[in-house]
């Protein structure tokens, strides 16, 4: 096999990264669309000593696990890489994913992984979707075949995969609502009319750099954050009355300025242009605040399964004293306090402490108690004689998982309950596996959060040896 050939296929079982995969006397082969099942003609674009890369020339005989994907983006958009994957396998498939995390990963021999458990809505279930505005639009292969001509000097849509600087113009989008596509189309169409510039990565100029739109599940509360590259009261002033006569759902909106050359929708100022410069949602009985640069799980329903399941694994008791470790804006910790004792949270971004004391009022829970601080340096002995030693232990850390050193504090502390919910599996297998000696894991249920794409919530239960 060379890079170049066109070879012949039958693919064997998904991969990592929404990929799928097969071998050729025992040499690895991933083909991103593919699904287990299907006979595939490809061409080989990379070729490396253990494996090899090809894309999809013609399906010769289709799986009986694909379907018809949704979106006219699909494939060419990286968002939902799984639209044309039966939701059945696609279930399937994550709680394969979570077994082989932990046992290739993390070298368990044997461990309970429950089914994963299916979303409610399988499209337009996201609360907040980032759009970002580009000097350099990429074209669909239908749009280059069509022989039109595009104006190539300004998109709003999601950046292709691997391309920073290109963004597909996106007319549809089947993530976040109806409401939010209409909006996306809107904005475009009123930004061109007024002659305003996307933001050009390499040049460093124009105005527009992002569009936040974040829309609560459970209330009516809907915000418009426009990320530019300067503030302008004058347009921020036209802008807002367009949204107000165009779309008077909107019930927020915030101008966020980021002036540095980063492509990110953070910014070093931001400006409420109406309303109150939040929205708000609930999950389970508690209402939270959102801010414009809050985290917040987004999928808000599916976010209660997950914080159910965690609770559940918990076994919670009234006399419990839980630490809640990257509590964020207190999520977590503000839907378990009606079950304990107290719950101490702790989170690095002061923001979101400040965040998750306001919820905690706003739901007149007492019993709660936010730290900021860096969890590597904070959570130490000194703390654990000043907050008390927990009895339950949950932590819900970013995707590269715990920091060495807290894995060493919790291997200390070692407290008889212990939940650990992640959005990487290979990081969770990881860190349970430097607390083996310590810990059982006695079962893992992942959560899916998120259809049509690879990723998975897992929430596993360890039980102190």
């Amino acid at each position: 096999m060379k890079k170049g050939s066109i070879v012949t296929l039958d693919i064997e079982k998904f991969a990592d990264r929404g990929k799928s995969l097969t071998r050729m006397d025992g040499y690895v082969v991933f083909v991103a669309g593919a699904v287990p099942g299907d006979k595939v003609k490809a061409r080989v674009f990379k070729k490396r000593k253990k494996f090899a890369e090809a894309a999809i020339l013609e399906v010769l005989e289709p799986s009986p696990l694909r379907t018809n994907s949704r979106c006219r983006y699909f494939l060419t958009c990286g968002g939902c890489k799984w639209q044309h994957v039966k939701y059945d396998a696609q279930l399937e498939a994550k709680t394969q994913s979570v077994k082989d995390a932990f046992e290739h990963h993390g070298g368990f021999e044997s461990v309970s992984v429950e089914p994963t458990i299916a979303a409610e809505d399988i499209y337009y279930y996201r609360n907040k979707m980032e759009f970002s505005f580009s000097a350099a639009r990429w074209l669909t292969p239908d749009e280059i075949a069509s022989g039109e001509e595009y104006d190539k000097t300004f998109a709003l849509g999601l950046h292709v995969p691997g391309n920073y600087m290109k963004v597909l113009d996106l007319q549809e989008c089947h993530l976040q609502s109806e409401l939010s596509a209409r909006l996306v189309n809107g904005v475009r169409e009123f930004s061109q009319s007024m002659d305003w510039k996307p933001w050009h990565t390499r040049n460093h100029t124009g105005y527009l750099r992002h569009l936040v739109v974040r829309q609560a599940a459970f209330t009516d509360e809907l915000m418009v954050n426009l990320v530019t590259s300067h503030y302008d009261s004058e347009r921020m002033e036209a802008f807002s009355a367009f949204l107000k006569e165009g779309f008077p759902e909107v019930t927020t909106l915030v101008n966020t300025i980021n002036s540095t050359v980063a492509q990110t929708a953070f910014g070093e100022e931001a400006h409420v242009i109406f309303g109150a410069g939040l929205i708000h949602d609930k999950i389970g009985d508690g209402t939270f605040e959102i801010a414009s640069n809050a985290f917040f799980q987004t999928n808000t329903k599916q976010a209660e399964t997950l914080y159910r399941v965690a609770a559940e694994y918990a076994e919670f008791k009234e006399d419990d004293l839980v630490y809640d470790l990257y509590c964020g804006a207190g999520t977590i910790s503000l839907y378990v306090a009606p079950k304990v004792k107290h719950v101490v949270g702790v989170e690095l971004i002061e923001e979101a402490v400040e965040n998750a004391r306001r919820n905690a009022a706003a739901n007149s829970i007492e019993n709660v108690s936010f730290v900021t601080g860096d969890m590597m340096k904070l959570f130490n002995s000194t703390f654990i004689e000043e907050h008390g030693r927990p009895d339950v232990l949950i932590v819900d850390p970013p995707r590269a998982g715990l920091h060495p050193k807290v894995v060493a504090q919790i291997e200390q502390l070692a407290p008889d309950r212990f939940v650990y919910v992640s959005c990487n599996p290979l990081t969770q297998a990881r860190d349970l596996a430097m607390l083996a000696s310590v810990y059982d894991v006695e079962s893992i249920q992942p959560v899916d959060l998120f259809p049509h794409t690879h990723h998975i919530e897992s929430v596993a239960r360890l039980k102190k040896k």
